[in-house]
């Protein structure tokens, strides 16, 4: 297998992304048409949110402590407000005390969204302070009772909230069989057999020894992941009656080798069978394709996203699966420490096509660090952008962050200095979770900041005008997970269409707005939406007014 991806990166990748299309007779789509940008802002202040991040201590002394922390929005309370989850490290005695301690009474933090641009804290009434030095989080209904539950990956423990409906939560890790004494980082509520019941996916990193003495010899750093022995994943499944299954190696996921830092799941093959990506570190990631009969197979070699484009292992942070081009199979982005990897999914064949070159994402990432990413339709035109946050790896080295519009040809354009002041600002970012929360059609960001405050951005929407239209979607299952993730949307406007699938986690140890979400350009309706749902059920609507926050529920009957 070697061999033949050595010989496929030979071949300019420019060829062969046209040889594809021309194969599919198709041509590359016409460019959207120049309308305002719109613009971030910095709210936090105005918002009333309070988190920094901790560490344990004022200096990075580990890997454990550079690794950082993800976040969370969630409707906790069913108000149509999405909250805020976000996690933080802390000071552990024997562990994070090398240097001057700090975060002696850091704790994970829920914000309550009012409904009107600011935020309550409510973690300690709500009972989800966390435990342990927290790094990533996702959130899903897994009981199925209306009301959205929360899991944390931590160092050396983990932490399922349960949902109990009258605003607080309940710890129930242990009596649900969710423990995980390992190093997790990314995780996932999907489901992947099918039976309409969210199961857990964890991704676990290495095997971090504190005590441990070791030789390095990178000036004033610390031993980096190869210093230290990889670790197995973990996949729960759900029981229905509140309980899980470990079913990590009868799901052959167990993999001792394993360094996962991010993961995210999405049919890559368009199966109607949920996958997951590994972003493993400083190694090969792995790509697992569900098998439909509760197993998995690492393709993720075979398919050509295993490695970097000169087939080299890179430090793999934080992946998305999301269609760039509008083709109607998903395309995978994965944030790197040099240059970020943008594989082109090109159908039937799965031998993705590495295009960070050719569309000119490679142009503006050597010089940074990445973590965070969200891969989404920043300005509504229908073409999907990335926004990546960046921040110093070994040190606290602060830089700013990027935002990459599709130009809707196959290429991206860096746009940072035209939307906002706050691309000039330099930080140590990690975690970056991206959603609506204001409900105005414009996808908004929080940023966690590694041993610093974090940041609320507020996507400022341009004058009316010049609006693109947009459509978000609230799916409710019946049949399928309440949640609805792995479900499939497919949306014509004019002659444009856009496939979106319902996922939970997405990007670094974090997970985005959970509603699916259309930016439509100029047309004031969608033509024909088509859901369908993971129980196989396909739901069609038609003459879908654009503008709206839409509740689809998936129907009971054929």
């Amino acid at each position: 297998m070697k061999t033949h991806f050595k010989q496929f990166a030979l071949i300019p990748a420019t060829l062969i992304l046209l040889a594809v299309l021309n194969f599919a007779g198709q041509s590359p789509a016409p460019k959207p048409q120049p309308v305002a940008l719109p613009g971030y802002e910095d709210v936090t202040e105005k918002s009333a949110i309070n988190f920094r991040h901790s560490f344990g201590e004022v200096k990075l002394s580990s890997i454990m402590e550079a690794t950082g922390s993800g976040c969370a929005w969630l409707d906790y309370n069913n108000d149509r407000n999405l909250d805020l989850y976000a996690v933080s490290g802390r000071f552990i005695e024997g562990v994070t005390n090398h240097s001057k301690p700090d975060g002696t009474d850091a704790t994970n933090h829920l914000f309550r969204n009012n409904g009107d641009g600011t935020f309550t804290d409510v973690t300690a009434t709500a009972g989800t302070s966390g435990m342990g030095f927290g790094m990533g989080v996702t959130v899903g209904d897994y009981d199925n009772d209306g009301f959205i539950d929360i899991y944390v990956t931590n160092w050396n423990s983990s932490v399922l909230y349960h949902n109990k409906g009258d605003g607080t939560f309940t710890d129930v890790t242990a009596r649900a069989g969710v423990e995980n004494l390992h190093f997790g980082v990314g995780t996932a509520f999907f489901d992947y057999d099918r039976d309409g019941r969210l199961d857990l996916y964890v991704g676990n990193y290495l095997k971090f020894d504190p005590t441990a003495k070791m030789l390095y010899f990178t000036a004033d750093a610390f031993p980096g992941p190869l210093d230290y022995e990889g670790d197995a994943d973990r996949l729960f499944h759900n029981n229905g009656d509140g309980t899980f299954s470990d079913v990590s190696q009868k799901a052959s996921i167990a993999n001792p080798a394993g360094r996962a830092m991010g993961l995210t799941t999405g049919d890559y093959n368009n199966d109607g069978w949920p996958d997951v990506y590994l972003a493993n570190d400083t190694m090969e990631s792995y790509l697992y394709r569900n098998n439909k009969d509760g197993t998995f197979t690492n393709v993720a070699a075979d398919v050509n996203t295993a490695f970097g484009a000169n087939g080299e292992a890179t430090s793999a942070m934080g992946p998305i699966f999301g269609d760039y081009d509008n083709d109607g199979w998903q395309d995978l982005f994965v944030s790197d420490m040099r240059y970020h990897r943008l594989f082109l999914n090109p159908g039937p064949d799965g031998f993705f096509l590495d295009t960070t070159v050719e569309t000119g994402v490679a142009t503006v990432s050597g010089q940074y660090v990445a973590w965070g990413a969200g891969f989404f339709d920043f300005d509504n035109d229908g073409w999907k952008d990335f926004f990546v946050v960046n921040g110093g790896l070994h040190w606290l080295v602060p830089m700013e962050d990027s935002l990459l519009r599709n130009n809707g040809d196959s290429t991206f354009t860096e746009v940072s200095s035209q939307a906002g002041s706050y691309f000039k600002f330099k930080k140590v970012g990690r975690g970056a979770c991206f959603a609506d929360y204001d409900n105005d059609g414009f996808q908004d960001a929080f940023i966690v900041v590694l041993g610093g405050n974090g940041i609320l951005l507020h996507n400022k929407p341009p004058a009316t005008a010049n609006r693109n239209h947009w459509l978000t979607i609230k799916l409710v299952g019946t049949k399928s997970n309440r949640d609805g993730f792995g479900a499939r949307l497919e949306a014509i406007a004019g002659g444009m269409k856009q496939v979106v699938e319902a996922i939970s986690a997405s990007g670094y140890a974090s997970q985005g707005d959970p509603r699916p979400h259309f930016g439509l350009g100029p047309h004031a309706e969608i033509d024909k939406l088509t859901i369908t749902w993971p129980s196989g059920t396909v739901q069609t609507l038609e003459h879908v007014k654009a503008d709206q926050i839409l509740k689809i529920t998936e129907p009971n009957g054929p």
